[in-house]
């Protein structure tokens, strides 16, 4: 890289003019303009250090706005499962209250209240037993989520062994090597040991129940399933996994609960799989997270943690509070929290309703088997498997660039249960046809010529456990991501792969290569050379307008 080697910022100092701004000094300018300058103000603020004077905050908005310009397009971003807009009424929602604190119950009782009907509203999605006292509470994501739910575990296993008079310093936790960090985070910043289950990519690069019930031991706290794998999308089997944990209760005595990481999952199935067994319905499932922020619909800053009954809330993990005005309870990792995010959720449940986080929730996943679809035809092999019809078994297809026959389309296509159940996810890599064809090329390069037309989709390893050197692209599928522009993302990614074809491709630097890449739809508007040069009589004019 060109720092390593060269230090920019003393090339960009010597390369000015005016290095000490003799020329250009603050005032200079303004002596014969009193109009604000954009540069003239930002000129003197430093980069790393606090200015002793503050600028005009007509110019620090100035500086930051134009600085924010170099990010990418949220529209565009399809690496992230972050939900990046909503409806007008939610942004005022969110100005009208972004200075509230969650926290302050007895000075902002109304953001409590909407807060409390939100854990009852998810508690209900999630088929909270009505016998039990579902509890449950905001964070600042499904990170500090997976903590809670986590800890909880870790406290009620301590417990139980305290009273048995056994070791309770050696605690464990299993979950498969595609976890996303945020559970990992959770094992070391807690001292317990996290046994990750490799997992394979004929499983889906996603946990296999029977292999992860042999790290089980007394030692054990929990297993945390998956429900949307942020490689793939597949959905952990959390039926499959309790079922063998009750039958090593049978055997062994050991009772071990479930954690479901529903970080993306658990606002997706409900709605496009109401028929799958994952949620408090299954009695081991003890717990349960999520991102609001994510298929929940709002902007990042919101994840929520349920816990079947609150007897599964360990008391260790609650504090009384009596100096806010009240006796106030907290059972969160930070104190103070915003309220607008918690306020724009309620908006959604009461704006969209059951019926259109539902329709929400087809669409992105018809649009998910479209491209899959598309790009297991042509020159890739998908690892997701929302495009499968659910009957469908045996290995993954591959494409070929010959016209691969996509999966029949059942009865009625547009239902997700009639496909396997995963998120809007569409995970691919070239097929070994393509890079039999073509050795040299490298598939990070369709990442970065993605970028160049705007679209941000990542190329990274596949987890621990699977094939060495596995490289994964992949799409996340969200609102925002409409069917006009998923054909357009197609075309693109379709027309890279074919630019790269080759001994010229378009990396290859010779006098054949490309000199742009181009879409084969922009010739729908350009004239047709034979309408205006042919030998057909020209036609006289007709009306009053003159001739161009």
């Amino acid at each position: 890289m060109l720092s390593r080697h060269i230090d920019p910022d003393e090339i960009i100092k010597k390369c000015k003019e005016h290095p000490h701004r003799k020329h250009a000094s603050v005032g200079g300018r303004r002596a014969l303009h009193q109009s604000w300058v954009r540069d003239e103000d930002a000129a003197a603020v430093p980069k790393y250090t606090m200015p002793k004077v503050g600028i005009a905050s007509k110019a620090a908005y100035q500086l930051l706005h134009d600085e924010t310009a170099l990010d990418g397009n949220p529209l565009l971003n399809l690496a992230s499962f972050v939900h990046t807009w909503m409806p007008e009424e939610a942004d005022r929602l969110i100005m009208e209250n972004i200075n509230k604190n969650l926290v302050d119950l007895d000075e902002y009782p109304a953001a409590s209240v909407i807060h409390n009907r939100c854990i009852s509203m998810l508690g209900d999605l999630w088929h909270a037993p009505k016998e039990g006292k579902v509890i449950g509470t905001a964070t600042a994501g499904s990170s500090e989520a997976i903590m809670l739910g986590g800890l909880a575990m870790k406290k009620r296993w301590q417990e139980a062994r305290k009273a048995a008079g056994k070791d309770h310093f050696h605690p464990n936790v299993i979950f498969g090597s595609n976890a996303q960090v945020a559970l990992e985070k959770f094992a070391r910043y807690f001292d317990v040991e996290a046994r990750l289950v490799p997992v394979k990519e004929e499983n889906g690069f996603v946990l296999n129940p029977h292999d992860a019930i042999q790290y089980c031991d007394e030692n054990t706290i929990g297993i945390i399933v998956i429900l949307g794998s942020t490689y793939t999308g597949h959905f952990e089997d959390v039926a499959l996994m309790s079922a063998l944990l009750d039958d090593l209760q049978a055997r062994t005595g050991l009772d071990i609960p479930i954690h479901v990481d529903g970080a993306s999952g658990a606002f997706v199935a409900p709605f496009a799989f109401p028929s799958l067994q994952w949620d408090f319905k299954v009695p081991r499932v003890v717990s349960i997270n999520t991102s609001g922020h994510k298929f929940g619909l709002t902007y990042a800053g919101l994840g929520w943690v349920l816990w079947r009954d609150e007897s599964f809330l360990h008391k260790d993990l609650v504090f009384e509070l009596h100096y806010l005005g009240s006796t106030e309870y907290t059972f969160t990792l930070n104190f103070s929290k915003p309220a607008a995010p918690v306020i724009v959720q309620m908006f959604n449940f009461l704006n969209l309703g059951f019926e259109g986080y539902r329709k929400i929730a087809y669409k992105d996943l018809r649009n998910a088997r479209m491209l899959s679809k598309a790009l297991e035809s042509t020159y890739f092999k998908v690892f997701s498997n929302i495009h499968r019809p659910a009957t469908e078994t045996g290995a993954i297809t591959e494409g070929s660039g010959a016209g691969h026959s996509p999966s029949p389309i059942p009865k009625d296509g547009d239902n997700p249960e009639h496909y396997l159940a995963g998120l809007p996810v569409v995970a691919f890599r070239l097929s070994d046809t393509y890079k039999a064809e073509n050795p040299n090329v490298k598939q990070a390069w369709i990442q970065t010529m993605l970028r160049t037309k705007g679209w941000i989709v990542p190329n990274y390893g596949a987890p621990k456990g699977a094939a060495e050197g596995t490289e994964i692209l992949r799409v996340v599928v969200r609102e925002t991501l409409s069917e006009d522009l998923m054909e357009r993302l197609i075309i693109d990614i379709l027309s890279i792969a074919e630019s790269l074809m080759g001994p010229d491709h378009a990396f290859s630097g010779g006098e054949a290569a490309p000199k742009g890449i181009t879409h084969p739809d922009h010739g729908h508007a350009r004239p047709e050379k034979e309408n205006f040069d042919g030998e057909e009589e020209k036609k006289e004019q007709v009306g009053f307008s003159s001739q161009c």
